[in-house]
């Protein structure tokens, strides 16, 4: 056995992991906290420190060191605020309690400006509350009253400035790891993709469709998320070097995706029509290892080595256009129309094997600073123009604002109630379990009981076993970087380690045993809190803003439509207007799939209106296929091809924009137009002959939208 070869891969894999990097600056922080406290012989200081620093984690963004550096500027002037704030307003009550949900409205409404602003604000929040705690804590340790907030902004500051030396550093990580998702989600869409070209009978394909759905979702969300650390990395400069093939990188994953999620024909009668053929077999097996080179790209990223081609891949595309002309050479081959599909569709899937191979193919030029669109605000009066449109009781933003300030009012008369010491775990349960929907609260609150029960336990035995010694300070580090490690993906193991952690902390300068009732006890009256608020205050059931989700989808799938139709005239470029389109196309879809799974969470939802949901969401999943396949197949078209072209499209877009106002005004659906009063011209060429079968049958799923959208109004 190659025993360093054994030691180094778990090592290299780890590096490459998503949370290696917070969590090595997590333990890094709370390591030099420590260690900085004992050499002093400071204990007390300890508790607000580390406060401090993980209230400085938890509003990180992953930005390059010059846009970081700005962040954490703004970041610790709100902290500073807000810590001042609650030490001058905590000793009377009366004054905080109104001072108390203006802020926290405020502090939310300030998230809308930006996702940068939204992390910024919930860091200050979740700060004010620790200042609170570590006041709590301190119970006149300090003679100077300020000494607590200093302790808590010196601690955010240490972190901050390990995190800015991090990024300095080690530049493109984030943006490594962000693609290294992209094409991990792209991995498992194919994976699912290819589950649709089954050759058997009796496969629920409606359920594939759903699931599909689902996973474009999250493919839509990772390719977001890599937009925005392109976006912070290239802003107005050109793009060069490492940043510059990187960028090609994510152009590749957009058209990978348009291409894997195309529809050429209906699943089923490809099934029924290649029953006898190994050609849909042969295009699942090939989907398969395009999804194995998707992962593979992933794990070249992840690891930092180069990428290899799978000639397994090559092969079975080899393979697939051999079963297809063996199809033509039936004796009783296919009727025309499947086999143009076939065409269309070993054309396609041989595109994204050649583009997953070669990241410079098709890219589109990037010779202006109109590379990406930033989706941030460009000025303060752009910022505030997003934050005063929110102020509406119909915003989701404004309802959650409303309902989170109220919510920790609520919790605070409680404490007082109840016990003034020690009850701002209470505030903290409610801020960290209310969500915007639902059914986010509802899994949250859940974890978040589970997790103070299990990380009590394991305080409790961890207090019996060595109630002192300087180990517990190496297990305070560990269990601050293990919360870190797991809050993303195992919120209730994340809430068990920053228990202990707590509970650990407050054994250094009391009795750890005196905490554990009153925080369980904390968690339950904030979990209770969390959940009144988000039933009874302004409640945001999914179903209300349904009308409108459905509207968007199909208005952005119209304006989609009209740029795919657009470069049919100019030619295939993967221009800026053309990748907004089609990323607010799927961004819809991505929603109305969101839309779909916090429904299925609310209570007192019907089933029939489950069911006309799920309906219409699969339809439109399979209409925007339908149209990137539209996409995929881009080419510049003679202009007596064109004309009938344009025309038909032109009916489409309108239907769409039609059906779609009228789910957006909530009257009765009107009857949709049949399949059969839509005609499209005949056409001789191969091109031609595809769009206009595209158009007819995007059609057809108009047809069935609107008998779905009925079935929805009458729920």
């Amino acid at each position: 056995m190659n025993l360093p070869a054994l030691f180094i891969d778990p090592w290299r894999r780890f590096r490459g992991s998503d949370r290696y990097a917070e969590s090595v600056r997590v333990g890094l922080a709370l390591g030099g906290i420590v260690a900085w406290c004992l050499a002093r012989g400071d204990i007390h200081a300890v508790i607000p420190a580390l406060l401090g620093a993980i209230a400085c984690a938890l509003a990180e963004t992953e930005d390059h060191w010059r846009s970081r550096l700005g962040t954490l500027l703004v970041t610790l002037a709100c902290f500073a605020i807000a810590a001042m704030a609650v030490q001058w307003l905590l000793p009377t009550p009366w004054l905080f309690a109104a001072s108390l949900p203006l802020a926290t409205f405020a502090l939310v409404m300030l998230g809308a400006a930006s996702g940068r602003y939204a992390t910024i604000a919930g860091g200050t929040l979740i700060l004010s509350v620790y200042t609170m705690i570590g006041v709590d804590a301190a119970h006149g340790s300090f003679t100077d009253p300020w000494h607590e907030p200093l302790l808590l902004l010196a601690g955010a500051g240490w972190y901050g400035v390990l995190s800015l030396a991090w990024s300095a550093l080690a530049p493109q990580q984030a943006l490594r790891l962000a693609l290294a998702r992209s094409f991990d989600a792209l991995a498992d869409y194919l994976d699912c993709k290819a589950a649709l070209f089954a050759p058997v009978h009796g496969v629920d394909r409606d359920a594939l469709q759903l699931q599909l759905a689902l996973r474009n979702e999250r493919v839509v969300q990772a390719l977001n998320a890599t937009r925005l650390v392109l976006v912070d990395r290239i802003g107005n400069r050109r793009p060069r070097g490492t940043t510059a093939a990187r960028l090609q990188l994510y152009f590749m994953a957009q058209d990978i995706h348009e291409r894997a999620s195309s529809t050429h024909h209906p699943y089923d009668a490809l099934a029924e029509a290649l029953f006898h053929s190994d050609v849909l077999f042969r295009c699942g097996h090939l989907l398969r290892l395009q999804a194995d080179g998707c992962r593979a790209r992933a794990a070249a990223l992840r690891l930092r080595v180069p990428f290899r081609r799978s000639p397994i891949a090559a092969a079975a595309l080899a393979d697939l256009h051999d079963a297809v002309a063996a199809m033509k050479t039936q004796a009783s081959p296919p009727p025309a129309e499947v086999q143009h599909a076939v065409d269309a569709l070993a054309h396609n899937l041989e595109a994204i094997q050649i583009r997953l191979g070669d990241a410079t193919r098709h890219a589109p030029a990037v010779d202006d600073g109109l590379v990406l669109q930033d989706p941030g605000p460009q000025t303060p009066s752009e910022a505030w123009a997003r934050i005063r449109i929110q102020f509406t009781p119909r915003s989701m933003h404004f309802r959650h604002a409303l309902r989170l300030a109220l919510a920790l009012l609520a919790g605070y008369l409680v404490l007082l109630a109840v016990h003034p010491r020690q009850g701002y775990w209470i505030l903290l349960t409610t801020l960290l379990v209310c969500q915007p929907t639902y059914g986010a609260t509802r899994r949250l609150l859940l974890e978040r009981i589970v997790g103070t029960v299990l990380g009590l336990v394991a305080g409790w035995a961890a207090l019996k076993l060595a109630p002192f010694g300087l180990w517990q300070m190496g297990l305070i580090v560990l269990t601050g970087v293990g919360f870190f490690a797991t809050r993303q993906r195992r919120y209730a193991l994340a809430t068990a380690f920053i228990t202990l952690f707590v509970l650990l902390c407050f054994n250094q300068i009391g009795n750890g045993y005196s905490v554990m009732w009153p925080r369980l006890l904390d968690t339950l009256i904030g979990a209770a809190i969390a959940a009144l608020a988000i039933y009874l205050v302004l409640p945001d059931w999914r179903g209300r803003q349904l009308g409108e989700v459905l509207a968007e989808a199909l208005r952005s799938d119209a304006r989609y439509l009209e740029r795919i139709l657009a470069q049919y005239a100019s030619g295939k470029q993967d221009d800026l207007a053309y990748r907004i389109a089609r990323r607010d196309a799927h961004n819809a879809d991505a929603a109305l799939s969101g839309q779909f799974a916090a429904m299925l969470r609310e209570p007192d939802r019907a089933p029939a209106s489950r069911e006309a949901l799920l309906r219409f969401l699969t339809a439109a999943h399979l209409l925007l296929g339908q149209l990137s396949a539209l996409g995929a197949h881009r080419q510049a078209m003679p202009p007596a091809a064109l004309a009938p072209v344009q025309a038909t499209g032109r009916q489409v877009i309108d239907a769409l924009d039609e059906l779609a106002d009228v789910l957006s005004g909530r009257p009765a659906v009107p009857p949709a137009s049949s399949e059969s009063a839509f005609v499209a011209p005949t056409a001789e060429d191969a091109a031609s002959r595809f769009v206009l079968g595209q158009l007819v049958r995007v059609m057809t799923q108009y047809a069935r939208l609107s008998e779905h959208a009925r079935e929805l109004a009458a729920h």
